[in-house]
């Protein structure tokens, strides 16, 4: 059978379906408005002849009322406004169900980057035993995080699924049915959601997703690489931050991460019970029934008690193994496979499911230790000298290597102090219920010194780790600073003979958290990622020559300004001089839904991850190694585009561009997380505590896309001028990393349309500003695909290309919405006397034109 080429099957199986379904929202219930799927076409036409001919946001909504509205009031404008939002909302959620829907059939699941493919291309160059070597130690973990850049609520993500499902077999009464209960189902959330309602929502593609993936993943592994011979690696874990993760969120509380333990706990012993529930309909032989019985009812007890161990996690595991070995050696192996797939599940999850992480801010832990500090000694208790607050850093990091003693957080009557305690306390308690993997990790955000780590490993020691700390510290460089200085650091801790014996202690391996969106943020797309590479090789060299095992963990959002984009590619360009044993990155949001939304596209991405791992150390190794003379054009290149970034950021009117022409002030007021939008309660916006996602997301919304590529046009042309452009051609065609960077900064770019704004060109105030950003954009775009010797941005990725196209068209005429309430408001507030009704009103067009766009793009925070 002749396979169809990528933008055929696309152009079958995604556009026409879509065009088809589409057609079904014309009768959608739309609260008597019957014609907005008629006239939503309509506006699209509009909006895109009105840009292509100068025509501004507030001009192309004018047009279309003159010509398909007889004499509206503006209520009935604002009321129309409103409709077409919510019907694009639905339009993008139709989209993405039908993406998800054909996965399987654009994706080819046995091609490159899979286990299939990795395994043949292996054992086809006599490298079978060195795999399963690499293998035996190889791992990839996926950190889910509540970081707010998913809009869909719980319910709508479950009538995604059913719609999928629909779409998949054809089901086109089902659809209907499931179109129509979209279109009354509500998108907004009234309230913001608690990080409890994060945790719950991300629990469910735990439940149903990764529970199967992962597993199907370890399956094949052990089946088809190893043979009959059982691995001891689960090759694929989890973490999740909702309920831990405290960095910038006051409602983060004790209380909850021990709820959220909690619910991930009885969210896998759920699945085993269901698992067990099949089985014992498969199981009816002799010995084997009854213990399978047993283990269904324990687990069941386990369930439904879940502050008393009924069956621990080691007895479980035995039980299954028992009953494996009865197949085997008594019943012919009969069920043999899905009783693997359960002790594999046993093995991936425990009785935990995801491990869930801590995190604080390294500035809060500093304030937070001064208050035990002086609390101790005001109370006359001997854990600290006297003078311990005058002292040096290095004096400090001395005193806590051989800190000794005991704190409680009722000790103390200052709220954080009793909060970062608590959290340790309640890692304590989360190791004995879920086991240790249910809670083992603790990151510092911001850290800046080795005294920023020793804080934290004294205050794990002081308050319930006394005797064995079995937490393994995390440091976290995010500035350009932090990366540059990162290696000293870890170099400081690796000589202090207390942190070696931790160390030591947790298996001489140190994980070390690097932050690309703040970043990106703070010094620019090419140094933030090019600090970064550098970072990893002088962390690798370090921690080699003291012996330890370095895991990198990459704080990676959505988007390329947040380390996105095609992730797979990264990993498998790092090269030799870069430990890469393990993968380990954040994923949120959007992310979540489109790379891991599905068991087959959950399957296929952690399938790349693993082989991106796999190539790097076997296929192209050598070929990622970069030159003296390549380090030295990335160095250059990174050093031009950081002035550039640091010029633009340093513009008077970069700050105000963005609180009063972009939709900044707005994420706050969209409910989607429970985490502020900045870290300060400051009404001043300040850019230090202006966090990444409703930076990069602000630039999206405006399809600017700054942080993606300014600087990159600028540092490129340097080259151009001074006649060496080959030298660069050279660097994108025989490094990977490079190429990487590149490809995804055009990623950014085709996202962007200037079209949208180009009226602020002629804005008194920000005229100039918004010129500054276009003209970077066009030689960006100009020099990247003069680069890559293409004619059109994305053009060496069609299916990529063509998805965003659908997707750019289908919120085309919901960015024209938002522009035009965003210039209403503008001129609102020009009035002597405002109109306060009125502004709350296009305030909130503005608010809800956010959603749709964000889901559209998914992945653009």
């Amino acid at each position: 059978m002749i396979t169809q080429p990528k933008s055929k099957r696309f152009n079958q199986h995604i556009l026409t379906k879509y065009q088809i379904y589409n057609s079904i929202f014309t009768t959608l219930p739309f609260d008597n408005i019957s014609n907005t799927g008629v006239l939503m076409p309509l506006l699209n036409k509009v909006c895109e002849a009105g840009f292509k001919n100068g025509q501004t946001p507030k001009e192309i909504i004018g047009t279309f009322f003159n010509k398909y509205q007889e004499n509206p009031t503006e209520k009935e404008e604002i009321d129309l406004l409103f409709k077409f939002i919510q019907y694009i909302e639905r339009q993008v959620v139709l989209f993405d169900a039908i993406e998800d829907a054909a996965f399987p059939i654009i994706h080819n699941m046995d091609g490159k980057g899979t286990l299939r493919n990795t395994k043949e291309e292996a054992f086809a160059q006599n490298k079978k035993q060195a795999l399963q070597r690499y293998l035996e130690a190889f791992k990839v973990k996926i950190v889910l995080t509540a970081h707010p850049t998913q809009f869909y609520p719980g319910t709508v993500l479950g009538i995604i699924t059913d719609l999928t499902k629909a779409i998949e077999e054809n089901d086109l009464i089902n659809i209907k049915k499931i179109l129509a209960q979209l279109g009354i189902t509500p998108f907004l959330k009234d309230e913001k959601p608690t990080p409890l309602d994060e945790a719950i929502n991300l629990i469910w593609y735990l439940e149903n997703v990764f529970y199967y993936s992962a597993s199907n993943i370890y399956n094949y592994i052990e089946s088809n690489i190893y043979g009959k011979n059982e691995v001891d690696n689960e090759f694929v874990s989890l973490g999740f931050w909702p309920g831990g993760d405290r960095d910038g969120n006051p409602f983060v509380t004790t209380e909850i991460t021990l709820t959220v333990a909690k619910k991930l706990r009885q969210a896998v012993l759920k699945n085993y019970y269901r698992d067990l529930r099949r089985l014992r309909r498969k199981l009816t032989f002799k010995n084997v029934a009854e213990t399978v019985i047993q283990l269904e009812n324990k687990i069941y007890q386990s369930f439904v008690n879940p502050n008393k161990e009924v069956i621990s996690l080691d007895t479980f595991l035995s039980q299954l193994l028992e009953i494996k070995s009865l197949l085997i050696n008594n019943y012919q192996s009969l069920y043999l496979t899905e009783v693997k797939d359960l002790i594999h599940k046993v093995r991936l999850f425990g009785f935990y499911f995801a491990t869930l992480d801590i995190r604080q801010d390294s500035r809060i832990h500093h304030q937070v230790f001064t208050q035990i500090v002086k609390g101790t000694l005001k109370e006359n208790i001997t854990i600290f000298p006297n003078n311990y607050l005058e002292l040096s850093e290095n004096e400090q990091i001395k005193i806590l290597s051989h800190v000794n003693g005991k704190i409680n957080p009722t000790d103390f009557s200052d709220e954080m102090t009793v909060k970062t305690l608590g959290s340790i306390k309640a890692l304590k308690q989360i190791q004995k219920t879920n086991g240790e993997k249910g809670a083992n990790r603790y990151i510092i955000s911001n850290n800046q010194s080795a005294l920023n780590v020793m804080e934290v490993y004294a205050m794990l020691k002081l308050t319930a780790f006394e005797k064995d700390l079995t937490v393994d510290i995390v440091p976290l460089f995010e500035t350009i600073d932090d990366l540059e200085n990162a290696d000293q650091i870890m170099e400081q801790l690796y000589t202090n003979i207390t942190y070696k014996k931790h160390l030591l202690n947790r298996n001489n391996k140190q994980t070390i958290m690097l932050g690309f969106s703040d970043g990106t943020k703070d010094g620019g797309y090419l140094m933030a990622n090019w600090s970064i590479f550098k970072a990893k090789e002088k962390l690798t060299e370090i921690s080699r020559k003291h012996n330890i095992k370095v895991v990198f963990f990459d704080g990676r959002g959505g988007p390329p300004a947040r380390g996105g984009g095609k992730t797979h590619q990264f990993y498998a360009s790092l090269g030799p001089s870069i430990e890469n044993k393990e993968v380990q990155l954040t994923v949120q949001g959007q992310t979540i839904s489109s790379n891991f939304g599905t068991t087959e596209s959950s399957q296929y991405n952690l399938e790349q991850l693993i082989s991106s791992g796999v190539s790097n150390e076997f296929f192209d190794s050598a070929k990622n190694k970069l030159s003296e003379d390549q380090k030295y054009i990335l160095n250059d290149l990174s050093e031009t585009s950081y002035k550039a970034y640091q010029d633009f950021k340093s513009h008077p009117k970069f700050l105000p561009y963005l609180e009063q022409m972009s939709t900044l002030k707005y994420y706050a007021k969209t409910n989607i997380g429970s985490r502020p939008s900045k870290r300060s309660n400051s009404k001043e916006l300040d850019f230090a505590d202006l966090r990444a996602i409703p930076f990069v997301g602000s630039w999206s919304q405006l399809k600017q896309n700054v942080p993606g590529f300014y600087g990159v046009g600028t540092a490129l042309q340097k080259y151009e001028t001074a006649g060496e452009f080959d030298k660069v051609i050279s660097l994108y065609n025989n490094s990977k990393f490079f190429k990487s960077l590149i490809d995804n900064s055009m990623m950014s770019m085709k996202k962007s349309f200037f079209e949208l704004t180009r009226y602020m060109e002629k804005n008194e105030e920000f005229g100039d500003f918004w010129t500054l950003i276009y003209e970077e954009f066009l030689n960006a775009k100009r020099l990247t695909l003069k680069l890559a010797n293409l004619t059109e941005l994305m053009q060496n990725y069609p299916i990529g290309k063509a998805s965003i196209e659908v997707r750019e068209s289908i919120v085309l005429p919901l960015l024209t919405i938002q522009q035009y309430a965003l210039n209403k408001v503008h001129e609102i507030n020009q009035q002597e006397k405002p109109n306060k009704k009125a502004l709350e009103v296009y305030e909130k067009i503005i608010t809800r034109s956010l959603f749709g766009n964000i889901n559209a793009s998914r992945n653009s925070a």
